[in-house]
């Protein structure tokens, strides 16, 4: 699978390490995450920890999805010491750019968010919206998001296409599609004062080993997905350090 480069804002892109930035992650079912999943935003979590940089997670929401119950009222995260603090997002099972555009104006403002970690698109182009159409709305989520914080960041990932992609090969091509509009989308929308950041396809992602389903990821899948955000950040603002090697061991599994 071709990796996409990250595409960034030269000017003024540096982020002060005294600077104490607040992230909100969004995203679809692969960023909420399931009962008894340790998620990527824990992942992340643990990342900025050891940086050891002031920093907040925020968003309106904390949960885990439920499967049995079809609903997202579950906080049986895998470690139970994950700070609830640490915990928030805006992300939802079945929601893509379609859902987030026209909430994430709201959400931006409440949470007096910095950064936007955004993982969304796989849905979208599974249930809701064609390539075009995706690109679109991700557009309109931009452009929202602005309203809400003109000095707002976003590090944007490429759709990862899950296990449907295997045979359905349209659906491949759609997904191909748009991570094409969406690199396009970056490079038109990023400015100086606002940067948007496309992260790579997260290194030697293999929906066989780095998913429990298919789709959504198990460790080593949560691990990549953190790394590909955190390096984009480093490598594009100097922000924290490379995701370390150490995050992936077994033992932080």
């Amino acid at each position: 699978m071709t990796q996409v480069s990250i595409v960034t804002s030269q000017a003024g892109a540096v982020i002060g390490h005294d600077d104490a930035m607040r992230f909100l992650p969004v995203g679809d079912s692969m960023t909420i995450g399931a009962t008894g999943d340790f998620t990527w935003r824990y992942r992340l979590w643990q990342h900025l920890e050891a940086c050891g940089l002031p920093y907040e997670i925020v968003g309106p929401r904390t949960t885990l999805y439920d499967i049995g119950a079809n609903t997202p009222l579950s906080h049986a995260y895998a470690d139970p010491s994950f700070p609830p603090a640490a915990r928030r997002h805006l992300s939802g099972w079945g929601e893509g750019w379609l859902h987030m555009a026209p909430v994430i104006a709201d959400a931006v403002r409440a949470a007096e968010a910095d950064v936007l970690l955004v993982s969304l698109g796989l849905i979208d182009l599974g249930f809701y919206t064609d390539a075009e159409q995706t690109a679109a709305n991700a557009r309109a989520f931009v452009t929202a998001a602005r309203t809400a914080n003109p000095h707002l960041r976003m590090v944007l990932l490429p759709v990862i296409p899950n296990v449907r992609a295997v045979t359905d090969a349209p659906f491949a091509a759609s997904c191909a599609r748009f991570n094409e509009l969406l690199a396009k989308a970056v490079a038109d929308l990023d400015e100086p004062s606002s940067p948007l950041l496309l992260a790579s396809h997260p290194t030697a992602y293999d929906i066989r080993t780095d998913t429990y389903d298919g789709t959504h990821p198990g460790p080593t899948g949560e691990h990549k997905l953190a790394a590909a955000f955190a390096d984009a950040m480093h490598q594009a603002w100097g922000l924290g350090e490379p995701y370390a090697e150490r995050h992936a061991t077994p033992a932080a599994v």
